[in-house]
């Protein structure tokens, strides 16, 4: 029975300390009184505990302010230095490692780029080490201070005993990724959907941040979504949930990466507009639609979005793009009723940037009068790149939920 009475004191103020910091993380700084408020603890169990997270140096002064009739409130924040983040961005053009402190300052940056269609595994696991060391290194930081890496990868997440990672774009099949990095760092590791991990970013800092039910709709060379319901990822029955760009827009359409016909992201993805544009990303020489590299892709949808003041054929490119994308989003409104659609991604902000509003009259088109009017379509704020942000949300979410037990 002893032991039992053991476990629970344990387990309260393990849940006391992660209350506590996720207040201070996403509230602070606040003073102990505010904290009391925020959460609903004893002013004994707040100053215990705040105690502990001081001593831990997790937690330290960030000034005061006058009370009413009273001594200065000292005011209270999480540490920026106290721990480091790493966020990892295996994207369809590059490998992007960014290493980050507490407050999600980016400290170091490393990057290696990709040749489109060319994902062996081998070479892609020795990217991210390579990237782990050196951003580390770059910004001197102990390796202990690493609280964990968070790993966005393309493709389903299947969370299990073993995180096995399947991507039928880009001819993954059941990748052990996490055991083939294991193999290289020591570094507590956490996997998941790029997309989903810039959702969760979203949620938390950028457009999302308020709204309990919400779509993250990512565009780039491939088409994605973050689901979120009731303020948590929606992943499914088998982590699947989210594959918004191969849900179909045509049948018997264009043929999608994906093997199928008529997925949206043959209408909406990058390649796909520059290819019904007719003009292949600069640096492709052989007009096979690869390029060279993600800048060249980038650096093409960008001249066509530009091409479009003037010239009849871009603009009817983006006029044809906005019509399938508001289609698309018409089909997340009708099915998840959001409160909110925001669309992110490069090539989805570079879109939304110049068609916003065609975007949204497509879709008040498609979708079902009542549920468009309750919903707020919008850009992303955390940029075009933001999946390594994201990804290092992912051990953040861990450290916070533990009360920074690692």
């Amino acid at each position: 029975m002893g032991q039992v009475n053991r476990q629970t004191v344990r387990d309260l103020r393990r849940g006391n300390r992660s209350t506590l910091l996720r207040q201070l993380f996403f509230q602070g700084p606040v003073s102990r009184q505010e904290l009391g408020a925020l959460t609903g603890l004893s002013s004994g169990s707040v100053s215990n505990v705040v105690g502990e997270l001081l001593a831990d140096g997790l937690v330290e002064d960030a000034g005061s302010v006058d009370s009413d009739g009273g001594r200065p409130r000292t005011l209270l924040r999480v540490a920026p230095g106290s721990g480091h983040l790493i966020g990892v961005d295996v994207g369809e053009t590059h490998v992007r490692v960014e290493l980050f402190d507490l407050a999600l300052t980016e400290l170091a940056r490393w990057e290696h780029p990709l040749t489109p269609g060319r994902y062996e595994i081998g070479p892609i696991v020795e990217h991210i080490l390579t990237g782990l060391d050196a951003v580390v290194a770059k910004a001197g930081v102990a390796p202990e201070a690493v609280v964990g890496v968070g790993v966005g990868v393309p493709g389903i997440v299947e969370q299990g005993p073993e995180v096995l990672v399947h991507g039928q774009t880009t001819g993954w099949d059941a990748v052990p990724l996490e055991r083939l990095l294991r193999a290289g760092t020591e570094l507590p590791l956490f996997i998941d959907n790029g997309a989903t991990a810039q959702g969760q970013a979203e949620m938390w800092f950028g457009a999302g941040r308020g709204a309990d039910t919400a779509v993250i709709a990512l565009i780039g060379s491939g088409v994605g979504a973050a689901i979120v319901a009731g303020g948590a990822p929606y992943r499914g029955a088998t982590s699947s949930a989210g594959e918004w760009g191969h849900t179909v827009v045509q049948v018997g359409g264009r043929t999608c990466r994906c093997g199928a016909v008529g997925c949206l992201e043959a209408y909406i993805g990058a390649q796909s507009v520059l290819d019904r544009y007719g003009r292949p990303a600069r640096g492709d020489r052989d007009g096979d639609g690869d390029g060279d590299g993600g800048a060249d892709q980038q650096a093409a949808l960008t001249a066509l979005v530009r091409a479009a003041e003037s010239e009849t054929r871009a603009r009817e490119v983006l006029e044809e793009t906005a019509v399938y994308l508001g289609a698309g989003i018409a089909d997340l409104i009708n099915l998840f009723n959001p409160e909110r659609i925001v669309l992110g991604g490069w090539a989805g902000l570079l879109l939304g940037g110049r068609v916003l509003p065609r975007i949204r009259a497509a879709t008040a088109a498609y979708a079902l009068r009542r549920p468009f009017a309750q919903t707020d379509i919008g850009l992303a704020q955390l940029g075009p790149d933001a999946v390594a942000l994201g990804a290092a949300t992912l051990p953040l979410a861990h450290f916070l939920a533990t009360g920074a037990a690692r």
